[in-house]
């Protein structure tokens, strides 16, 4: 079963946007002029920028299935979407569970067009979009599709991937994480990635500055910042660590540590 929101606002194609340049530097097909200078540009500043890009998505698979398949989650929150790229969550914790639900949030409405073409559930399952914004967690909590998706009684695991480097802490970066943790039962989880420039802080910079002049700021955190997200949760081994290195798969593919600008971990809500 699929439901989509409704009311997308018009589209902006002559401006890069954060989920499309995305896209294009994955060798997706879901953007514009626009988005192909601004990720060119990107990655001319720091080569290794795909393959971080990678392993950022890499981790949210295994995140997600280690949920699924481990920890018996059955229920997904998944916010910052972007645009769809196979194997989207809800296929890989349908894989394992079928009958799994997954909540898709993200604010571009190109992600909603395509979402209502791509995020087919199982029949088993269910999906559902709502277009709304990080920085405004009552309208994701308070949507139909997420009252009428998830069971409070019952896990939730909230994913935000690849989100927290665009939430700067004047946006109350870590109330809004409790904001979304709150309504959630215990045992609950929180499968967070967090920008840094610990390992490439040049390079890095470099990309954050090309970010910036697209009108996309970006705000990355030290070890210690991105740990913050995490307190009062009971975060799970290997704990907060580059995403590569989050129990990676034989098959994954081999970066080094100053090409990977990003922290993961996986806590449950005690």
């Amino acid at each position: 079963m699929r439901e989509t929101g409704d009311g997308p606002e018009r589209l902006n194609t002559g401006t890069a946007h954060s989920a499309r340049v995305y896209d294009y530097i994955l060798g997706g097909k879901n953007h514009y002029e626009a988005d192909v200078a601004a990720g060119d540009a990107m990655v001319e500043v720091w080569p290794a920028l795909p393959a971080h890009m990678r392993a950022n998505r890499a981790f949210m698979l295994r995140a997600s299935r280690c949920l699924a398949r481990e920890h018996g989650v059955r229920q997904f929150l998944d916010i910052g979407t972007g645009l769809p790229t196979s194997p989207n969550l809800h296929e890989v914790v349908q894989e394992v569970a079928p009958a799994a639900r997954v909540v898709y949030v993200d604010h571009d409405p190109i992600v909603l067009n395509y979402a209502q073409a791509l995020l087919a559930s199982t029949p088993q399952g269910r999906t559902t979009y709502i277009e709304a914004d990080m920085r405004d967690p009552d309208a994701i909590l308070g949507a139909a599709g997420f009252r009428d998706t998830l069971d409070l009684d019952e896990p939730v695991a909230l994913l935000v991937i690849g989100m927290l480097h665009f939430i700067h802490p004047g946006d109350d970066d870590q109330g809004l994480i409790r904001r979304l943790l709150d309504p959630l039962p215990s045992g609950s989880w929180l499968a967070a990635t967090v920008g840094t420039a610990d390992f490439a802080p040049q390079e890095v910079g470099r990309v954050a500055e090309r970010y910036a002049a697209e009108g996309m700021p970006m705000h990355l955190r030290t070890h210690a910042e991105a740990s913050a997200f995490f307190d009062g949760l009971e975060t799970i081994q290997p704990g907060l660590v580059q995403v590569h290195k989050w129990r990676p798969d034989p098959d994954d593919e081999r970066v080094r540590d100053e090409d990977i600008a990003m922290y993961g971990a996986v806590a449950r809500k005690p």
